[in-house]
């Protein structure tokens, strides 16, 4: 029996690029199956050089009108790759106006002396050729070079439907001014996701949150770093007036190894709707443990905790289990006791995912997952 060209289509949109260009090989229907909008509204692409890969490329440009949603991996160690990668975005320079989410993803090592110069233009490139009215997602927190105010300044201007915009990239400096975080607000009013450094955000970004008009902002995500040291402090009120205008708000929080001890007191403001937080400090975290069990009882769903043993963080972790009892996700990635990890097993019914080590382990430490 013939099965269906709507049913081949449904099964082969769950396919790679590659492996849709094998099925595309086996007859005519299937061909024609492969053309199909439906499988090309989630695409990812491997810049991946090798022949079959190189199908991949310019795989987009043949089916780029039914691109909807858009995910590009490169491993940025190859030059070959990174070639792909530009030639990729110069393809659906034509067809960027109907595209609605991208994402762009780069693993490996970057070579020495390497700053992505050229990734960036190319990225600026597909934002140049056209406007981008129905743009809604840009995910560019894999994408591994210092971004700076003009091409958030770009991204923002050419996509007023943008819902969310993710920058938070984990590079070294942060380039992107808290004036453009502030005009990119303004642009893009349905904005509801952000994620920045949290350099970036200020008083006056703050402020434009709070705006009547403005729809309800679901997340906000922070990577602090070093940077933060010379940053003036958000204070408790204006956190609050944000929690009351955003109820519905959940702020996730990463503190870089880089970020002062002192200055982890003034960054975590007991009125921020923290969901999740990682403290990768390597330092003693017994009293910012403490504090998390204090103020975020009823918002935190995740902790990670890169520190050192003690018996007091064993105390403080039982603390925090029988305070914040809609934790999802614990990871400590120091060895503790055996009555600490009972005490997150009894107390947090809302479980899943967790890693407690009762004994040093060889790395990588894998989380424990409850079924």
């Amino acid at each position: 029996m013939e099965i269906p060209e709507e049913v081949l289509a449904m099964i082969f949109s769950y396919l790679s690029v590659c492996e849709r260009y094998s099925a595309s090989r086996v007859c005519r229907s299937w061909a024609e199956a492969v053309r199909s909008p439906l499988v090309w509204y989630h695409t990812s692409v491997s810049c991946d050089s090798g022949e079959e890969d190189d199908w991949c490329v310019h795989a987009c440009s043949h089916s780029q009108q039914n691109v909807k949603y858009l995910k590009i991996l490169c491993d940025q160690s190859v030059e070959e790759n990174r070639k792909n990668l530009a030639q990729i975005l110069h393809n659906m320079a034509a067809s960027v106006t109907g595209l609605l989410g991208l994402t762009i993803v780069c693993t490996g090592e970057n070579p020495y002396f390497y700053s992505g110069q050229d990734l960036l233009e190319s990225v600026e490139g597909l934002f140049k050729a056209n406007s981008c009215p129905h743009l809604r997602h840009v995910d560019f927190r894999k994408l591994p070079f210092t971004l700076d105010d003009s091409i958030v300044q770009l991204v923002t201007s050419k996509s007023p439907r943008l819902e969310s915009l993710l920058i938070n990239n984990k590079t070294l400096v942060c380039k992107v001014t808290s004036e453009v975080i502030q005009e990119a607000l303004r642009n893009c009013p349905k904005l509801s996701a952000l994620g920045l450094f949290h350099a970036t955000l200020t008083e006056n970004v703050l402020a434009e949150l709070l705006h009547a008009k403005r729809p309800p902002l679901k997340l906000l995500q922070l990577n602090c770093k070093r940077m933060d040291k010379y940053k003036p402090t958000i204070s408790a009120e204006m956190w609050e007036g944000v929690a009351r205008r955003h109820p519905s708000l959940s702020v996730d929080i990463e503190l870089d190894h880089t970020v002062p001890a002192k200055k982890i007191s003034q960054i975590l403001q007991p009125s921020i709707p923290a969901a999740s937080i990682e403290l990768n400090t390597f330092t003693f975290m017994v009293e910012q443990v403490d504090f998390i069990s204090q103020n975020y009882q009823n918002t935190l769903k995740r902790l990670v905790l890169q520190t050192t043993s003690s018996d007091e963080l064993n105390k403080a972790l039982s603390t925090l289990a029988s305070c914040c009892q809609f934790l999802e996700e614990i990871h400590c990635y120091c060895v503790v006791s055996a009555d600490t990890v009972q005490a997150f097993l009894l107390h947090c019914p809302t479980l899943r995912k967790y890693t407690l080590k009762t004994t040093k382990e060889p790395h990588p430490w894998l989380p424990e997952i409850i079924q």
